[in-house]
């Protein structure tokens, strides 16, 4: 009954309402996304461009510009970037990938030294890199923001659903009936690297393929259709988000992987259940 009361008086608190609600919308759009990456196998760029991101926050930080505008572009152009590279002959995808994400990681890293602008860089390096706090900052400007861009994300994927669906299981098949299947594989990257962008202050960079990933495998342990795994997963993926964000309030734990932690325990159950089920 302590717990429960203590409950409601942090959410009383505009800034506890201001991160579920867009933990609840980046959460959303990470599950909606979350389950094409997975089957056709573009989970690490997630992972990619969130240090893509990492490297674009920097030097924003750097420049005293604003983090979210800033990160943005940059995070897109890595993404059609690297479409563009996958398809390549001389850079193969995955050390495309690799190139990318470590050489962002190590220069942002190493501007937050050079060009220090604050007494505490490991401290503002672990936030950025595990989120262990930044959600629970967010100005009421940051939320509408992130309301938009969640929007966005939500009305692309919603309209194009059933080109998304053709590309994701069958590309070869959805060029041959004159779907420009290249289009929609940008067209998922672009969104992918605007839910990092996201993301970032929800769960770090280093563990934003943990709330794209989680939430998709989750469901395709219960369901087979496309539909349901999505719907399945945007549900889990919200509740898990939810979840974590109010065991971190009341614990005093770390956001992001608070969250992360709520996303493995589901996706064992889900896991146990489709053994049980003998669904997986």
């Amino acid at each position: 009954m302590n717990a429960l009361q203590t409950l409601l008086n942090y959410l009383s608190y505009p800034f506890v309402r201001n991160a579920i609600i867009a933990g609840v919308l980046i959460a959303l759009c990470a599950a909606l996304l979350g389950v094409s990456l997975v089957l056709k196998r573009y989970s690490m760029i997630g992972d990619g461009l969130s240090h893509v991101a990492f490297g674009a926050m920097a030097i924003a930080a750097v420049c005293s510009m604003a983090p979210m505008t800033t990160a943005l572009p940059i995070t897109i152009a890595a993404a059609v970037i690297l479409l563009g590279v996958n398809s390549s002959s001389k850079i193969k995808g995955d050390a495309a990938i690799a190139m990318i994400s470590v050489g962002a990681l190590a220069l942002g890293y190493l501007l937050l030294n050079i060009f220090s602008v604050s007494t505490n860089v490991s401290g503002d390096v672990c936030t950025t890199l595990f989120g262990s706090t930044s959600i629970l900052t967010l100005s009421k400007t940051d939320v509408i923001l992130c309301a938009a861009l969640a929007a966005a994300v939500i009305i692309v994927f919603c309209v194009f659903y059933h080109k998304i669906f053709a590309v994701t299981f069958d590309e070869e098949f959805a060029c041959a009936t004159g779907v420009n299947a290249k289009f929609y594989n940008i067209l998922i990257a672009v969104v992918t690297a605007v839910v990092i962008v996201l993301a970032m202050n929800l769960v770090g960079a280093l563990l934003i393929s943990a709330l794209i990933i989680f939430p998709a495998l989750s469901a395709m342990r219960l369901f087979k259709s496309f539909l349901s795994v999505i719907i399945s997963s945007a549900v889990i993926s919200v509740i898990c988000a939810v979840l974590g964000i109010l065991i971190a309030v009341l614990c005093g734990t770390p956001v992001g992987s608070t969250i992360v932690a709520a996303d493995i325990a589901v996706f064992l159950l889900c896991f146990t259940a489709g053994k049980i089920t003998k669904r997986s």
